[in-house]
């Protein structure tokens, strides 16, 4: 199927994540993740956006923006995906096993309230959950980690977030989400669906043409049934016929 064309208009907040293809490992060791925080530093010296949030894992990574300019966020990804791919085939012999990621990275926009807490959270848990570390600011591959060590080289890529940081928020970070606050996550990062509250996820899905994201996947339920019906009906004599036969 062709590619639909990727609408993403500045002035939003964005969450963006890509995947290693084949569950194949991204990161295997320290260098691999400093090589990527190189390509992030030099997409950002060359396209500037505003990052909030990001953090790599061994097999993929999400980031949160708030780009200024329609366009700025794919120019952004556009670039810093095709780059990141030439060194890290050069480390890791990945030959006849196909591309690094798993396609074009997935983004979906958010609403400036506390949707965006949410997102920034399960961001920054990501190496909680995976039970990788026992404090979220542990983990050295994340924008939590730089945000409490201002020496850090990519603490300066780091913008203010459009809505005020809640007080103690690192200890926030630390408390378990809800599975209602998860699972609204995860069903906008499956599904590419706007995450906000019902009225605008509904305006921003118009806006931006994502009507598919709350179409139900697969065949919808009874489909079988009806499909057995027509296949009987489609074999039934027609009345015409029946009458023919009969008289």
């Amino acid at each position: 199927m062709p590619h639909i064309a990727r609408v993403a208009p500045g002035g939003l907040v964005y969450h963006v994540l890509n995947r290693a293809n084949g569950r194949r490992r991204l990161f295997k060791k320290d260098d691999d993740f400093l090589a990527f925080e190189e390509v992030l530093a030099l997409a950002h010296e060359r396209l500037p956006i505003r990052i909030l949030d990001w953090v790599m894992m061994s097999d993929h990574w999400h980031m949160v923006l708030w780009p200024e300019r329609d366009g700025e966020l794919t120019g952004f990804f556009r670039w810093l995906t095709p780059t990141h791919v030439p060194p890290r085939r050069g480390r890791v012999s990945i030959a006849g096993r196909g591309h690094l990621y798993q396609g074009r990275f997935k983004s979906f926009p958010i609403q400036d309230d506390g949707h965006l807490l949410t997102a920034l959270r399960y961001v920054e848990r990501n190496p909680l959950r995976a039970n990788l570390v026992k404090r979220a600011e542990e983990w050295r591959w994340g924008s939590c980690f730089a945000r409490q060590h201002r020496g850090h080289a990519l603490a300066p890529l780091l913008s203010p977030w459009p809505i005020d940081c809640p007080r103690g928020w690192l200890e926030l970070v630390n408390q378990p989400q809800t599975a209602a606050e998860e699972k609204v996550v995860v069903t906008s990062i499956e599904r590419s669906r706007p995450l906000g509250s019902q009225q605008w996820v509904q305006r921003t899905a118009e806006k931006l043409h994502l009507q598919q994201s709350f179409r139900l996947r697969g065949r919808p339920p009874g489909w079988r049934k009806r499909y057995q019906l027509s296949t009987i009906h489609c074999h039934l004599p027609s009345a015409t016929a029946r009458w023919t036969c009969w008289r």
